[in-house]
C-alpha cells in the first residue's frame, strides 16, 4: 500500500481553509470590531465562543455519526463550512457573525475527530505521522499564507470580502474530496454498536491513562497559547509598533517559520515523539516569554517568528498520539483529544480577553510562557504518551492490536 497523495492533499487544502478561517479573526480584530460597533476585547470572544461549542459538541456528534461513511462524513463537515462562511461574509451584526460561526463550530470537532483516522486508513503501517504531518502542512499554510494573506485582504477590500473567499474555496473542497477520496465505510464494530454505547466509549475512554495525560498536556499547551496568540496583533503594536501591512508581514513570517519547523519536524513524528514535543513546548516558553517587556521591533520579531516555528509544529505530534495510545478506539481518543484542543482555545481567549479588558495586556506572555513550560514538564513525566523512541515493532504492534478489534 502507497500513501493516497491526492486525497491526502485535498485534506490538507481542507484544512487549511478550517485552520486560516477559524483564527482570521485575529488578524481583522480591528476591522471586524468597526464595522460592527464592538470592541477588539469582543471580536476575540468570536473565538471563545466557537471552541466552547466545538468542545461541547464534538462527543455526542462524533457518537451520532459514527456509522456514516468516513468519506461522506467528512464531505459533509466542509460543505458545512463552506456555507457557514457564507452566511458570516454577509452578517448584519456582530450576532449574525458569532451565530453563523457556531454552526461551522458543530461540524468543526467532527472534522478533526475524523481526519486523523481517515488519514490512518490512506497510509501504509509505519507511516501514520508522516501521512499526517503532510496533511498538516495544510495548518501551516493557514498561518503561513491564509492568516496573514486574509488580513491583508481584509484591510485593503474589508473583512467581509476575505471571509466570503474562505466560503468559495471550502465549497472546492467539497468538490475535490467527492471526487478524489476513495470508499471509506465505517469500521464493522462501528456499524453494530448503537449510538448510546459510542457515547459512553467516546466518554469512557478518559478513563484510559495515556488518554487523559495527553488531554491534560494539550489544554495546557493550547490555553496558554491561545491566550497570548489571540491578542497577537495588540501586542506586536504596543512592542514593535507594528500595525497594518506590518502586521500582515509578521503574520506570514510567524506562518513561515511554522511551516518550515513542520517539515523538519514530520520524519520525526513516528520515531521520536517526546523529545522534540519536550523541545518545542520549552522553546515556545522562552519566546513568548520574552515579549513580556517592551523590546522593541528587532527582537519583538525575532521571539514572535520563534514562537511560531516551536507552537505551529506541536500539534502534529499531538493529532497522532490518539492513534498510538488507544488503537483499539481511534476515533473517540481523537474526538476526546478534538475536546481538549478546543477547551485550550477557548480557555486561552477567554482569559486573554479578561486580562486585555482588564488592562493587563503585557501578562498574557507570561501566562503563555507558564503553561508551555509546564506542558513540557508533563510530558517529560510521561513517556507512555510521548515515548523517547518507537520502533517498527511497536508500530506493528499497535496495528495488530487494532485489527484485533
Amino acid at each position: 500500500m502507497k500513501l493516497n497523495r491526492p486525497a491526502l492533499v485535498v485534506l490538507g487544502t481542507s484544512t487549511f481553509c478550517y485552520v486560516a478561517a477559524e483564527t482570521l479573526p485575529v488578524g481583522l480584530l480591528p476591522e471586524i470590531a468597526a464595522d460592527l460597533d464592538v470592541t477588539e476585547a469582543q471580536v476575540g470572544l468570536l473565538l471563545t465562543s466557537y471552541a466552547v461549542i466545538a468542545a461541547v459538541s464534538t462527543i455526542p456528534l462524533t457518537a451520532l455519526t459514527m456509522r456514516v461513511p468516513r468519506h461522506t462524513l467528512i464531505a459533509v463537515t466542509v460543505a458545512v463550512f463552506a456555507v457557514s462562511q457564507a452566511a458570516a461574509a454577509v452578517a448584519p451584526t456582530f450576532l449574525i457573525l458569532m451565530l453563523s460561526r457556531l454552526i461551522c463550530a458543530l461540524a468543526h470537532g467532527v472534522f478533526w475527530s475524523v481526519i486523523a483516522p481517515i488519514i490512518l486508513r490512506l497510509a501504509p503501517p509505519g507511516q501514520g505521522g508522516r501521512a499526517t504531518a503532510m496533511v498538516f502542512v495544510g495548518n501551516s499554510l493557514a498561518i503561513v499564507l491564509g492568516v496573514p494573506a486574509g488580513t491583508a485582504l481584509g484591510q485593503w477590500l474589508g473583512w467581509r470580502v476575505a471571509v466570503g473567499i474562505f466560503a468559495v474555496a471550502g465549497a472546492i473542497c467539497v468538490a475535490l474530496l467527492l471526487a478524489v477520496l476513495p470508499k471509506l465505510p465505517a469500521l464493522p464494530r462501528d456499524r453494530e454498536a448503537r449510538t448510546g454505547q459510542q457515547m459512553r466509549n467516546a466518554i469512557g475512554i478518559l478513563r484510559n491513562g495515556r488518554v487523559a495525560r495527553l488531554c491534560v498536556v494539550t489544554t495546557v499547551l493550547v490555553v496558554g497559547h491561545f491566550a497570548a496568540y489571540t491578542y497577537i496583533a495588540p501586542l506586536v503594536r504596543r512592542d514593535a509598533g507594528l500595525d497594518g501591512a506590518a502586521l500582515s508581514a509578521l503574520l506570514l513570517g510567524y506562518g513561515a517559520v511554522g511551516l518550515l519547523a513542520n517539515f523538519v519536524v514530520r520524519r520525526f513524528v513516528d520515531r521520536r515523539p517526546g523529545p522534540l514535543v519536550i523541545g518545542l513546548s520549552a522553546t515556545v516558553a522562552l519566546s513568548v516569554v520574552m515579549l513580556a517587556p517592551v523590546l522593541g521591533p528587532v527582537p519583538t520579531i525575532v521571539f514572535t517568528l520563534l514562537w511560531g516555528g516551536a507552537f505551529t509544529a506541536i500539534p502534529v505530534f499531538l493529532s497522532t498520539a490518539p492513534l498510538r495510545v488507544a488503537p483499539t478506539a481511534r476515533d473517540a481518543a481523537s474526538a476526546v483529544y478534538v475536546v481538549a484542543f478546543q477547551i485550550g482555545i477557548g480557555g486561552g481567549a477567554f482569559l486573554g480577553e479578561r486580562l486585555v479588558s482588564a488592562g493587563y495586556l503585557g501578562t498574557l506572555p507570561l501566562l503563555a510562557g507558564a503553561l508551555a513550560l509546564t506542558a513540557s514538564i508533563i510530558t517529560a513525566l510521561s513517556p507512555a504518551v510521548f515515548p523517547r523512541r518507537i520502533t517498527a515493532e511497536d508500530h506493528q504492534r499497535a496495528e495488530a492490536e487494532a485489527a484485533a478489534h
